[in-house]
């Protein structure tokens, strides 16, 4: 009886160390969906945004359908999760302390609309330069297409000329 006791310990502990998932600073949802369904698809925004937050792989698993689909796509980026998993370690690489603050999140029928502000420091590398601890500060947005609390499709905008120019890529 001591090792179930033990294994249901252990289990409890490793779920309170889990960071907690990102809160939008402002929530707007359409109340007229279903209680539950509301609720699936702000769990499944704030999954992939905490993913953003923190680079942790299982929270985009968890939040992103097995068929997710890229709706703006950038170029060279693989399509799916897989592509979502390795963008976020390259811009990891290039900023360790990237974080990502939800702003405003717009829940409404299938949709989740989250405004997003990344914040850190360049100290690794992209696209070949080397960072130099610059400030990197920019904003974007998504849209999140969710069925059954899983996203199924994302369209996205970041403002990547900001960024750009942070980086030292491009200079204005």
């Amino acid at each position: 009886m001591k090792q179930p006791t033990a294994l249901l310990l252990l289990a409890f502990a490793g779920n309170t160390l889990a960071a907690p998932l990102i809160e939008p600073l402002r929530l707007i949802s359409d109340h007229t969906l279903p209680v539950a369904q509301l609720q699936a698809q702000i769990l499944a925004a704030k999954r992939y945004d905490s993913f953003w937050n923190t680079g942790d792989k299982m929270l985009a698993k968890q939040a992103l359908a097995r068929d997710f689909t890229d709706m703006t796509l950038p170029a060279g980026r693989m399509q799916g999760i897989r592509g979502a998993l390795e963008a976020s370690t390259t811009f990891r690489q290039a900023v360790p302390d990237l974080r990502c603050e939800v702003t405003q999140m717009i829940v409404s029928g299938d949709r989740v609309v989250a405004h997003l502000h990344f914040s850190g420091h360049f100290t690794g590398r992209f696209q070949g330069k080397q960072g130099k601890g610059q400030l990197i500060d920019f904003i974007a947005t998504d849209i999140y297409q969710i069925k059954q609390g899983a996203i199924t499709a994302n369209w996205h905008i970041e403002d990547n000329l900001t960024l750009l120019r942070q980086l030292g890529i491009v200079k204005m």
